[in-house]
């Protein structure tokens, strides 16, 4: 079954290959273990002020169907997701963060986020990442993107 998005773009921000030694259903289950992630980052005052400050990036994964509809990917639906995978192919997701902060009163305050289109093709041991900013003002790189996603392929190999 393919998962590819109908509208992924032609010239992503972002592409490298890597070695890899697992297969197609692997790579959405360490997508699947991504959504629902955070951690903090420096960044630029959301109000333009020109001071910097320590934000929360909160990461929301989803998978392509039927190449024009995303819906969430995670660990309570990964089973019915992974079942109709080939072992190689092309799967697209699309990555929202949304970023947060603590103001002088220690409230939770949100900001303008970016969401990414991540095209995945394995073939013959060779795993493509392309990454493409869809919205957002470019908080994180197009590049940070695959090496969270190369980070989690690592630290979850079997014989790491």
């Amino acid at each position: 079954m393919k998962r590819m998005y109908h509208q992924f773009p032609q010239k992503p921000e972002f592409e490298q290959k890597y070695n890899f030694k697992a297969d197609l259903p692997y790579i959405v289950k360490i997508m699947a273990g991504i959504d629902g992630q955070s951690g903090t980052f420096i960044t630029d005052a959301p109000d333009l002020k020109g001071r910097t400050i320590k934000a929360k990036r909160s990461i929301n994964v989803e998978i392509v169907d039927r190449s024009t509809d995303f819906y969430s990917l995670n660990k309570n639906n990964l089973g019915s997701v992974i079942a109709g995978l080939d072992n190689e192919g092309t799967v697209d997701f699309r990555m929202a963060l949304r970023y947060s902060y603590l103001d002088e009163k220690y409230d939770r305050v949100p900001f303008k986020g970016d969401s990414f289109l991540v095209r995945a093709s394995l073939e013959n041991g060779v795993l493509t990442l392309k990454v493409h900013r869809i919205e957002g003002l470019g908080r994180t790189e197009s590049g940070r993107i695959a090496d969270t996603i190369v980070d989690e392929i690592v630290r979850n190999a079997p014989n790491a």
